[in-house]
């Protein structure tokens, strides 16, 4: 627990300094800076994920990442350090006594939880080995012919690498899971003005469903997988576009950014793409009002997020986005099979529909859905499952009213409803394992819940039904906390999973591979659940990587 507060104090002082360069570039550039902590801490973060995996690209990300980029943040601090000064002192200033102590709290909280818990199957069979490639070779052409799980490029594990901190502690941590869950939660704080307030702005509902969220990943959050950061970043731009919205933001800059953040989204898992349909309300802007400067500056700053993750893409798989075997535009000897693609994304689907086998994926919604339904969600799923789906009807009844009635001021509300809407369909259709989707099921009933009750009187109601369920998430949580007390990881963090192995040859080199079941964890490097020799190295190391024999 000690070692995860030092590692999250060391990404709050990176990531605050790379923000607060940013919004001072963005107040040089576009004539608006971020507003609030939480913002910037993610903008940084942000940026430290695009600079991680572009330091992949040229080698391992280890301590000579992390000295740059100590550079990088003394440079900044020589040039910024009076906005850096004066937007600590603001937060300090305007922040009450039991903000700041509630802030504290939940960092305590949530390197508790990150240092014990359950670790996530997926991160004993790939998470943890791919983070290991990155921090020892950065990226290597062809990986995922060794694994075929290692072609699900994730920028969030190349975050991971980066502030792992293997070359300094005697373990390589995986506490940024924990880290997103704490920005998070500072996005949901706001929540409480409702008590003061006595009612309940649209932006308190997304937060209130994130909230539920957290609650439910508290004892995964020591895993290093890819589906809470996702959906923990769904959270966040959804609940400051709203913010924007209520604050009537004239500005198109912070939407802008948002969108910037969407992209983001995108490289955290491709499944995200939908948020971008938000693109719509400032493109419309920018173009109306032929904002060429602007428009250029945005299109390049989602392209710089995202060109070191498509090219991290490219030379792991050889296609620009895995699983989309479509998009085969270049022929390299690394390139995986377009059969053993076309299987591996027909697993993912059937497989989140409860089919467990891939020449089903083409069975009808109508066939799949009762099953799926009926034995993977619990009752409380259910309720949510019928609440999103009544909650697209009211929604699409709301649009057509709006649209009869020729009420275009709710169009900025009815694009975040399409948005997560949209989203919520393409997960609901594609692979609803719960876990890929948590965002846009809680999502989209609790902004549909909004929409409607806050044009109602039921404000006392809405606040009572919040602090019953509050009171009993509360007591879950720390009765959770008081049945792991006993762990030792107070200093440390609980490692990833021990499993054994057997060693294989390939070529004059060694790899690993699982003696049972298809889990080998972190220690053993390079480990796999199984050789299957179709494939060869492409050079005489590791590092030159591999590629496929036909």
């Amino acid at each position: 627990m000690l070692f995860i507060i030092l590692d999250w104090a060391y990404v709050i002082f990176t990531t605050y300094c790379l923000g607060i360069g940013f919004s001072c570039f963005c107040g040089r550039v576009l004539g608006y800076r971020l507003r609030g902590g939480a913002g910037v801490l993610m903008a940084g973060l942000v940026m430290a994920t695009v600079y991680a995996q572009i330091f992949s690209l040229f080698g391992g990300v280890g301590m000579a990442a992390n000295v740059l980029l100590l550079v990088c943040c003394a440079v900044l601090i020589l040039f910024f350090h009076r906005q850096m000064t004066d937007f600590l002192l603001e937060q300090l200033r305007y922040k009450k006594a039991y903000t700041l102590a509630a802030v504290l709290v939940l960092l305590l909280v949530w390197a508790y939880f990150t240092s014990r818990g359950y670790m996530m199957y997926d991160s004993d069979l790939y998470h943890a080995q791919s983070i290991r490639w990155i921090e020892e070779y950065g990226v290597v052409k062809g990986l995922g012919l060794l694994h075929g799980r290692f072609a699900y490029n994730s920028s969030f594990l190349s975050l991971c690498a980066f502030y792992s901190m293997k070359w300094l502690c005697s373990q390589s941590l995986h506490a940024m899971s924990g880290y997103f869950a704490f920005l998070l939660s500072l996005a949901v704080l706001p929540v409480g003005k409702c008590v003061k307030r006595r009612r309940l702005l649209w932006s308190d509902y997304p937060r209130i469903a994130a909230a539920y969220y957290l609650t439910m990943i508290c004892d995964e959050v020591v895993s290093p997988a890819t589906d809470y950061p996702i959906m923990c970043t769904v959270f966040f731009i959804v609940i400051c576009w709203l913010e924007q919205l209520e604050n009537k933001e004239q500005n198109r800059a912070p939407y802008c950014l948002l969108c910037v953040a969407g992209v983001y989204a995108i490289t955290l898992k491709l499944t995200a793409g939908l948020i971008l349909i938000l693109l719509a309300k400032p493109a419309l802007i920018l173009i109306k009002e032929k904002r060429g400067k602007e428009i250029a500056v945005y299109l390049t700053s989602g392209l710089l997020v995202a060109a070191p993750w498509i090219i991290r893409t490219f030379l792991i798989s050889g296609y620009l986005f895995y699983p989309l075997a479509a998009l085969d535009l270049f022929d390299v000897d690394w390139k995986m099979s377009a059969a053993y693609i076309s299987v591996d994304a027909a697993q993912i689907k059937t497989w989140g529909r409860a089919l467990y086998n891939s020449a089903l994926v083409d069975l009808p919604v109508t066939e799949w859905f009762p099953n799926w339904f009926g034995t993977t969600l619990s009752r409380t799923e259910k309720i949510l499952i019928i609440a999103d789906f009544a909650s697209l009807c009211l929604a699409a009844a709301g649009t057509v009213v709006c649209i009869i009635k020729k009420a275009w001021k709710h169009l900025d509300e009815l694009l975040v409803l399409a948005t997560v809407g949209a989203s919520y369909l393409y997960w609901q259709l594609s692979a609803p394992l719960l876990r890929y989707g948590y965002a846009y099921v809680l999502l989209l009933a609790s902004l549909t819940a909004g929409w409607i009750l806050k044009r109602l009187s039921w404000n006392r109601l809405v606040v009572a039904c919040l602090a019953i369920v509050s009171c009993y998430k509360g007591f879950m949580l720390a009765d959770y906390a008081w049945g792991v007390r006993g762990f030792p990881y107070y200093i440390t963090q609980q490692e990833y999973g021990s499993y054994e192995v057997v060693e294989k040859t390939l070529g004059d080199l060694t790899v690993y591979v699982a003696a049972q079941g298809d889990q080998t964890g972190y220690e053993y490097f390079p480990s796999i659940p199984v050789l299957t020799y179709d494939f060869e190295l492409r050079g005489e190391s590791f590092e030159e990587g591999f590629r496929r024999i036909d």
